[in-house]
């Protein structure tokens, strides 16, 4: 039977978020509409709304849908930055043109950030990150220390997507929100297997304009629709928006809201909310079942980032002499769904810039695996994995690298 280890990727929805899915796109309506049909759509989306709020805990109005994490993340990025740096007599001379982000970050942040430096004027400032993949405390704080009034705002993941590293976001918070400075944290990767508290870490700081503004979130991450997510924006905070027309969503993003997939979300995030504590536990348990069998059936590899302090459901791997997309291909060949890295890069297979940025050298990169269990993983597909890791592993390593290809038996 096929095995899929690749839920950070993507997780099957669940069946009730199917159904909520179904039911709710055979109702007619806009949501923006005044009439009845309008209104019962717009119940079900606010009702949608609210539901989402409290797994995340933050007011209802601080939700703004988008079609999925790498918009909320764009919007974040992007609409503070504007915010931050308006026009002046027509003219876009930016006044604060530092964004903070540590290295190893998402590519939606990434490039959303380099298209500001290469189109708006922004100047990145890339944070130093440990061996294990978490952002240095010190280097936010001299950064933030020495020119806080030229910085626009810090982005950050809240766990790293590919090893699965969980960062300092309290204490980084904490640091912005003393300086005045606005923090983006992509959750996208950690929603549905960490706790969120959205307006604990927000009063904590002192909230309004700096500290901990706005966190980034997707549905097909924690068993909801592909192609929405949400933006979490402190009711507080204004931002540019990234799409014109309608004013929806307190201006921040326009357009006629979906709200099947918003039902359907909500029905997802609900469930994950619920069953989040019990399967933080069962997943950990699978995880280091995952980590003790490949480090003995391959001795040569390496874990990247740490043991304790990863994501409950992520182990990620440097695997020796060979590629990690030979590892992947075979694996795929034997029934076992892994991957190399983050799914959002088109297919195009390139050594890890996570952990280039973690230290590691293009070798290691180059040979990277990553696992990742979800609500539907249990024992019996670690084991199937397991038991096909090491001939993978051996074939892998008879092919070499790409540049020294050899056919393989």
């Amino acid at each position: 039977m096929p095995v899929y280890l690749d839920h950070a990727a993507t997780t099957p929805m669940l069946p009730a978020a199917i159904a909520a899915y179904a039911a709710a796109a055979a109702a007619v309506g806009n949501p923006s509409s005044i009439h009845g049909y309008g209104q019962n759509a717009k119940r079900m989306l606010e009702e949608a709304r609210e539901q989402i709020a409290e797994t995340l805990g933050c007011d209802p109005i601080e939700i703004v849908f988008t079609s999925g994490g790498t918009e909320a993340v764009n919007s974040a990025i992007k609409g503070l930055y504007w915010a931050r740096n308006p026009s002046v007599s027509g003219a876009f001379a930016p006044a604060r043109p530092r964004i903070l982000i540590p290295g190893g970050e998402h590519h939606a942040t990434i490039d959303a950030a380099q298209w500001l430096q290469q189109y708006q004027g922004a100047q990145i400032t890339w944070l130093p990150l440990d061996r294990q993949g978490r952002v240095r405390l010190e280097a936010v704080a001299t950064e933030l220390d020495t020119d806080p009034e030229s910085i626009a705002l810090i982005s950050m993941l809240w766990a790293n997507n590919e090893v699965g590293t969980i960062q300092p976001v309290e204490e980084i918070a904490a640091l912005a929100a003393s300086c005045g400075v606005p923090l983006h944290v992509d959750a996208v990767a950690t929603y549905g297997q960490l706790p969120i508290d959205f307006g604990q870490i927000r009063l904590d700081t002192g909230g309004g304009a700096a500290g901990l503004v706005a966190i980034s979130v997707s549905a097909h991450k924690i068993g909801g629709p592909v192609g929405i997510g949400a933006l979490v924006l402190s009711r507080r905070t204004a931002i540019a928006p990234l799409i014109h027309g309608g004013g929806q969503q307190r201006q921040v993003r326009s357009g006629t809201q979906d709200v099947a997939a918003a039902v359907s979300f909500a029905v997802a995030a609900s469930a994950a909310a619920a069953r989040l504590s019990d399967e933080a536990i069962r997943l950990r348990g699978l995880r280091d079942r995952v980590i003790d069998g490949v480090l003995k059936a391959v001795p040569g590899a390496t874990l990247n980032g740490v043991r304790d302090g990863r994501l409950p459901g992520n182990a990620h791997f440097s695997f020796p002499g060979c590629e990690g997309d030979s590892l992947l291909f075979l694996l795929d060949v034997a029934g076992v769904a892994v991957s190399t890295g983050s799914a959002c890069q088109a297919g195009i297979p390139e050594p890890s810039h996570v952990l280039h940025a973690m230290g590691r050298t293009d070798l290691q990169a180059r040979g990277a695996l990553r696992i990742t269990l979800g609500h539907t993983s249990t024992p019996a597909d670690v084991d199937a994995f397991l038991a096909a890791l090491p001939e993978a592993f051996v074939r892998a390593s008879r092919a070499g690298f790409a540049d020294r290809v050899v056919t393989l038996p």
